[in-house]
């Protein structure tokens, strides 16, 4: 598959790379152009912008906060302008709930297609594609991405059909449930 992937960070570095080594087409963009330098030796392909990491059937963003995926999607020659109707953004970043409602409803007035799939896990897990990858989309949407996933993560839990339900879940490791809150470890072990 043809994959763009913007954001190559410490987290983002590994998932592209995953993606690299599962056989995919991957080219990718950060806004420092040498993070890409390790990504392009194992056999990814260094875009010179956003447009070009979004001329793909699918772009995986992940960045670092509200601001920087509004900057990638909605800017000029942005996700939203440059990705093909029928094609699909996949946020793999922490943002809010209502930037994913907005990218949603924007990406349905294009005729793309969205999915929120923000990962749990640190840099080694990500490198190690042991990420877990909390996916929320139309089932249609995230069945056909179900291989990058598979990639990347060492488990996908599919928690709806509305992409902003992925943005207000947090795992809570210790308990095995969700909640609405960051998991946070407390001295007896139980969640806080």
């Amino acid at each position: 598959m043809d994959i763009g992937f913007i954001g190559l960070g410490n987290m983002g570095r590994g998932m592209a790379a995953n993606l690299v080594k599962a056989g995919h087409r991957v080219t990718v963009y950060n806004r420092s152009p040498g993070k890409a330098e390790a990504l392009v030796q194992q056999g990814a392909t260094a875009a010179g912008s956003v447009a070009e990491a979004s001329n793909a059937e699918v772009v995986f963003t992940m960045l670092a906060d509200d601001r920087a995926v509004e900057d990638v999607a909605f800017g000029e020659n942005g996700i939203l302008a440059s990705l093909a109707p029928g094609a699909t953004h996949v946020s793999s970043s922490t943002i809010s709930v209502a930037l994913s409602e907005r990218l949603a409803a924007a990406h349905a007035d294009a005729g793309q297609r969205y999915a929120a799939a923000p990962v749990f896990g640190r840099p080694e897990a990500a490198a190690a594609a042991k990420l877990f990858v909390i996916t929320a989309g139309a089932p249609e949407v995230l069945d056909a991405l179900s291989a990058l996933f598979d990639a990347i993560g060492q488990r996908t839990f599919a928690v709806s059909e509305r992409p902003a339900t992925a943005c207000s879940l947090w795992w809570q490791p210790a308990a095995g449930t969700w909640t609405g809150r960051r998991y946070r470890p407390s001295p007896t072990g139980t969640p806080a």
